[in-house]
């Protein structure tokens, strides 16, 4: 199995920024956040970090968070949501100033761009680059350059999609995604699936070729981040219920149940590899967790 490029929409990308005055980039978006985060406290037994969206964004029954992703400055966050009537965005926060703003992901057409309706359950932000998951469609890649201000907010149009070409068996999922901190240009990925579906790990390059395949053991797994040898992924057990951090190597992986607050999803490490960043999705417990990384052996 290879993960292909395919859908260059790069010369669509180009218009639609004619269309529009030109590209404004993320330098725009960081220098416009609209909303404000709130820090705060949440329910899980690790020692943690915590955020909150404003007030109509905690309870908003549309639109759900997914993945997350460090972006190119230490003190700058992606997260991307999902809305249940179709659509995806990208959320830019910055950190050190409690702020942050939403910026829709569109699909150029030809006669300008329409929703990027996907689940969007995974992120990985390296450098200007966007990868974000797709489910059975793969991955669509975006630049943060290319971001263009509209009459109707900040849009960000995906260039292309990285797919997974015919193989036999259980096509892939491309439920989460995140970058490997100690493996530039790796990205690991992975399946939600039930004790019924398959559950498989993945590794790749960013940019497509030969897709490694792995046995990801975790039932409702939700996010993966690998460092050196050792891999932790996020599961979630509802709405009311704590979530767990599985820590270990594949096969041999180990619960740490209540690690997480309830509705965990994607899973993210820091560059150094030292601090995990997951978000939660449920309206009203909705939290956006950082924690130091745990040792595989308990410490």
């Amino acid at each position: 199995m290879h993960l292909a490029r395919t859908d260059d929409l790069t010369a669509e990308v180009d218009a639609l920024a004619r269309r529009h005055g030109g590209r404004v980039g993320l330098s725009a978006v960081l220098g416009d956040l609209d909303r404000r985060l709130r820090r705060t406290v949440a329910p899980c037994l690790s020692r943690h970090r915590a955020w909150t969206w404003d007030a109509a964004d905690r309870r908003d029954p549309e639109w759900w968070p997914q993945g997350v992703s460090p972006g190119p400055d230490p003190d700058v966050l992606g997260v991307t949501w999902y809305a249940k009537s179709g659509g995806s965005r990208l959320s830019v926060l910055d950190l050190r100033a409690r702020r942050y703003r939403h910026v829709m992901l569109v699909r150029p057409t030809a006669d300008g761009f329409e929703p990027l309706r996907i689940h969007a359950g995974g992120l990985a932000w390296t450098g200007t680059r966007l990868h974000v998951a797709a489910t059975k469609a793969g991955l669509w890649v975006g630049d943060t350059d290319d971001v263009l201000r509209t009459e109707g907010g900040y849009v960000l149009p995906v260039r292309h999609r990285l797919s997974a070409t015919e193989a036999d068996g259980e096509p892939l999922r491309f439920s989460f995604v995140s970058a490997v901190p100690d493996r530039p240009g790796e990205l690991v990925l992975g399946e939600y699936g039930n004790r019924r579906q398959t559950r498989r790990i993945a590794h790749v390059a960013a940019d497509g070729g030969p897709i490694v395949l792995g046995d990801g053991q975790v039932v409702r797994a939700q996010g993966i981040v690998r460092v050196g040898d050792t891999y932790l992924m996020t599961a979630s057990h509802g709405p009311w219920t704590p979530g767990s951090l599985w820590v270990g190597r594949p096969g041999r992986l180990r619960e740490r149940r209540w690690a997480l607050p309830m509705g965990p999803e994607d899973l993210a490490c820091s560059p150094d590899g030292g601090r995990l960043w997951t978000v939660t999705e449920h309206p009203r417990r909705r939290w956006i967790v950082s924690l130091r990384r745990p040792s595989p052996h308990g410490g």
